[in-house]
């Protein structure tokens, strides 16, 4: 593989996340997107500008620095965006990172899987070798309600989940909790039955829908699609929570 193919295009970084995988992060979020959710707080995100460029080793060097934040529960995560549409580069990262006995996160929500391309999954395989937990959003279980929230169907989000467990990789499952969109108990109880399908799954997240991105869409000159839509209250996300029975995995946060 040249060099060339494994530069990665960094949006930007955080350093020192503390939601994006357990312990203390550094998180890498890489350009690119393809799905259109909705209620995205990142758009600015959705476009590959290709600037910003750094190799595996230049991304890996700059998170080690912060490697004494990290303890024996932290490490590094891949975000973005989305990272699967940069595989190689974050393949490579998570290597260089597996090398030296620090957890990798890859945190997705799985639209470029590609279960029935060979090469694509040769290279998904290698990039597992070395991922120690993917995280990953299950925005909508029923697959027409996806594609209006996402424009993308979930069939293959769903494979994905289900192939990441049949490998052996930890999971953790997150759901954008959005009033009157994502938030129906029919729903939520099928994407709960789908979690329970799933043997390494180790926490499951209620991320309650925020507008702190909104800004971003004005910026952008976007049309924002859910103007006016409310926030959840904490009744109703603790009655989500309570459907997917959050508090039953093992890495639930402690109360």
């Amino acid at each position: 593989m040249s060099q060339q193919e494994t530069m990665g295009y960094v949006h930007s970084v955080e350093t020192f996340g503390l939601v994006d995988g357990p312990g203390v992060r550094y998180i890498i979020f890489l350009q690119g997107c393809a799905m259109r959710c909705q209620y995205c707080h990142n758009p600015e995100t959705w476009a590959f500008s290709k600037d910003n460029a750094k190799t595996p080793q230049q991304a890996f060097d700059a998170a080690c620095r912060y490697r004494n934040y990290w303890r024996n529960n932290g490490g590094l995560t891949i975000s973005g965006g989305e990272p699967l549409l940069q595989m190689d580069f974050v393949s490579e990262v998570f290597r260089l990172a597996h090398a030296k006995g620090i957890h990798t996160a890859l945190d997705t929500s799985g639209q470029p899987f590609a279960p029935d391309n060979a090469e694509w999954m040769a290279r998904f395989d290698a990039m597992l070798e070395n991922t120690s937990l993917v995280i990953l959003d299950l925005k909508e279980i029923d697959d027409e309600k996806h594609k209006a929230l996402t424009g993308h169907s979930n069939r293959n989000v769903l494979a994905m989940a289900q192939y990441v467990a049949q490998r052996g990789v930890p999971l953790w499952i997150r759901h954008v909790l959005v009033p009157g969109l994502t938030d129906d108990a029919k729903g939520l109880r099928r994407l709960d039955a789908f979690i329970q399908t799933l043997p390494t799954v180790r926490r499951v997240e209620i991320l309650p829908y925020h507008t702190l991105g909104l800004f971003k869409w004005k910026n952008l000159g976007i049309p924002y699609p859910l103007d006016g839509v409310r926030v959840p209250t904490e009744e109703e996300v603790k009655a989500a929570e309570d459907l997917l029975h959050v508090r039953d995995y093992p890495d639930a946060p402690k109360e």
